[in-house]
């Protein structure tokens, strides 16, 4: 009988993960033998006859599991990015032993009482920082989940876990096959009307890869927004619309409206038998924010701040609209196409006109070269180490001293078997045992349009922000400098992880960091300055309507977590309906649902914290005032980012960290001031 690869120390340069040794029947008995194997390791803790110490239990349990925790990473990542029905079917079956296992840990009584044990005489330990943040963390772990709890509690809070478990899996795939099912063939060429070339182009080459002729468009980010954005044809740009935000709402096999209702009472269930008063109060206990009333004080503050400017900019859009094309009622397909319009007219700027200066090999560079100024690291793409695809691109990471820091993976087009969207996550953390420094092995996973047969991969100026957005949580995964797994990399609060990402968004807009990789893809001409001034000029463009779609999103989030009565929800468009009527510009479409596609907080790990992104944006803009004052590539501010933001990880209270960088708390006027909202 063959070895089971997974369970096999990986024999590969940098140790890092096989895949083109895996097959999908080794995933099942590996992850199986790998609890085992982490129960063994539990039980050696429970089991030890010393007195209960920081080294013996509360570093022991840190460090069990590494094997687990790898298949985990291996396994799940590859559910996301590229994924078929034999994975689903695993993740259906691992989900529910996963689940248990995590149980069996935070129930189990004799290894409470001895991490209760070292948590009790805390204070006479002489505990560095981050060892007291891991006791502090490790205690919660039990007494958050359950540990305080009786048998038949504990039994029900097990039972809920599982089927938690499964319906988040299951509301996934229902996603992704909505989004891969649907398919708008267009023959008339007269109906691509105002589409950019290269969109044509992907189209046709998408129609010709699946022997239909025409030209094929589908829910896919880089198929849809093209087309919304730039389509004359209105009643197409209604049909793929409509198509986008009915996912999973359509009564059938695929309908997400009860497995939204069925998790939010499960949640709810679940924190009321803890002890909380909902979801949210569970959640946020664990976040910068701490209460459900702070978030909604703060949405709402910032909400009335944007609501004027919002109600402003819809008028002058709507005025536009009809103006131009005699549009008596704006609709949600309308949106995007009328803003470029009126974008292009304003400031004669449209991503047609920028994509040719961002190929995407070209972006790539910038971000590493931006990564070199501000934290001396080289990016050097390597092709000895194994892919799970052939369009990931692979690189080995090192500091001035040419020391490892990190190995890092891109994968940016879509494909059948990669949700949407863009995520970073990692096959391997980064930590400190037996004196020595495990690098960590950081992904990103994007969604960019493909090159055609006549042009390279060019990018919106919108993809090249969400590159540098989900660069900047990768170099939060590598600059980690911890001894604990669990405090390493982006294992911060949640309202604080959004921070290194959308802080290296900033660059993109300056002149000096443009320089660097702005060029065109033909002529290898630099971005005209003139660009760039009208780049920086129309980045508050419509930014009150923005603010108030991403706090119409936070606020969702809060009504379906923070309500003290979940089981009195019968219908999710009603109540949807109802919660966005403060926040709605647009007509009411019957057809479409957000929530039941909504799979930040039903399937990722968003839920009661969608809120966050716009809480970071405050940090962000506070921190990135700072770099400004002092330069943008200055290296003491980068240096001072990287020692107290980006190493940290969560060893320690995120505002303390966020103060020793920045010498003072976050300040929202910067983000009033950068929107354009503070006049």
């Amino acid at each position: 009988m063959t070895k089971n690869i997974l369970l096999q120390k990986f024999k590969t340069t940098y140790n890092t993960a096989p895949f083109s040794q895996i097959k999908n029947e080794d995933y099942l008995p590996a992850f199986k033998q790998a609890i085992e194997d982490a129960r063994a390791e539990i039980d050696a803790i429970t089991n030890n006859s010393e007195p209960a110490t920081f080294q013996n239990t509360i570093e022991a349990l840190d460090f069990s599991g590494e094997q687990l925790d790898r298949i985990s990473s291996i396994f799940f990542n590859l559910n996301s990015a590229e994924t078929n029905e034999t994975i689903q079917k695993i993740a259906q079956e691992i989900s529910p032993l996963l689940s248990e296992f995590g149980n069996d840990i935070t129930l189990n009584e004799g290894l409470f009482k001895r991490v209760k044990a070292v948590y009790s005489k805390k204070d006479s330990l002489s505990l560095s920082t981050e060892q007291q943040t891991l006791l502090d963390k490790k205690y919660k772990s039990f007494s958050r989940n359950g540990a305080n709890l009786t048998e038949d509690k504990k039994e029900k809070l097990r039972e809920i876990d599982k089927k938690l478990s499964q319906l988040s899996l299951k509301f996934g795939e229902n996603v992704l096959a909505e989004t891969n099912k649907f398919e708008m063939l267009i023959t008339n060429e007269s109906d691509l009307s105002g589409l950019p070339e290269g969109t044509k182009e992907a189209a046709k080459q998408l129609a010709e890869s699946k022997e239909k002729d025409g030209w094929l468009f589908t829910l896919d980010y880089p198929s849809y927004i093209p087309f919304v954005t730039y389509a004359d044809n209105r009643e197409l740009r209604k049909k793929l619309t409509l198509a986008a935000g009915s996912k999973a709402f359509k009564n059938d096999d695929l309908d997400n409206q009860d497995i939204v209702l069925q998790i939010t009472k499960l949640r709810h269930n679940r924190a009321n038998l803890l002890g909380y008063k909902t979801h949210a109060h569970f959640v946020l206990e664990e976040r910068m924010a701490q209460t459900p009333e702070t978030v909604l004080n703060f949405s709402n503050e910032l909400l009335e701040k944007a609501k004027p400017a919002a109600k402003a900019e819809f008028k002058n859009l709507e005025n536009f609209a009809k103006e131009l094309d005699n549009i008596d009622r704006l609709e949600k397909w309308d949106g995007s196409y009328y803003s470029e319009k009126l974008k292009q007219k304003l400031f004669s700027l449209d991503d047609e006109k920028l994509k040719p200066y961002f190929k995407l090999e070209n972006v790539i560079d910038g971000a590493f070269a931006v990564a070199n100024k501000l934290f001396d690291l080289k990016f050097e793409e390597i092709d000895t180490i194994d892919k799970y695809h052939q369009d990931v691109l692979t690189y080995k990471v090192t500091n001035k001293n040419g020391n490892l820091i990190a190995l890092f993976y891109a994968d940016f087009f879509p494909r059948s078997g990669k949700r949407n969207g863009a995520w970073m996550t990692s096959y391997k953390p980064q930590f400190v045992k037996n004196e020595e420094d495990n690098r960590p092995h950081v992904s990103i996973v994007c969604n960019f349009t493909k090159p055609t047969k006549s042009k390279p991969s060019l990018l919106t100026f919108n993809e090249v922000t969400t590159l540098f957005h989900e660069f900047g949580h990768a170099l939060h995964g590598m600059l980690a400098n911890t001894v604990y797994p669990s405090l390493s990399g982006t294992s911060v609060f949640w309202d604080f992880v959004e921070l290194p990402s959308q802080i290296l968004e900033n660059w993109c807009y300056e002149k000096e960091a443009l320089e660097l990789f702005a060029r065109h893809y033909e002529t290898n001409e630099v971005i005209p300055m003139e660009l760039v001034n009208k780049i920086k000029e129309s980045a508050t463009f419509h930014e009150g309507m923005q603010t108030l779609r991403q706090l119409s999103f936070g606020l969702l989030d809060m009504s379906w977590h923070a309500n003290e009565n979940p089981e009195s929800i019968e219908s999710v468009k009603a109540h949807e309906t109802h919660v966005f009527k403060n926040t709605s510009l647009y007509p009411e479409t019957q057809e479409t649902c957000m929530s039941t596609a909504f799979s930040h907080i039903f399937q990722g790990g968003y839920s009661s914290g969608y809120y966050s992104y716009k809480w970071a944006e405050v940090l962000d803009a506070d921190a990135f005032e700072y770099f400004k004052e002092a330069g943008i590539f200055n290296k003491d501010v980068a240096t001072k980012f990287k020692d107290h933001v980006l190493s940290q990880g969560g060893t320690e209270n995120p505002m303390t960290l966020y103060k020793r960088f920045r010498g003072q708390e976050p300040k929202p006027e910067a983000l009033l001031k950068r929107a354009g909202l503070l006049k």
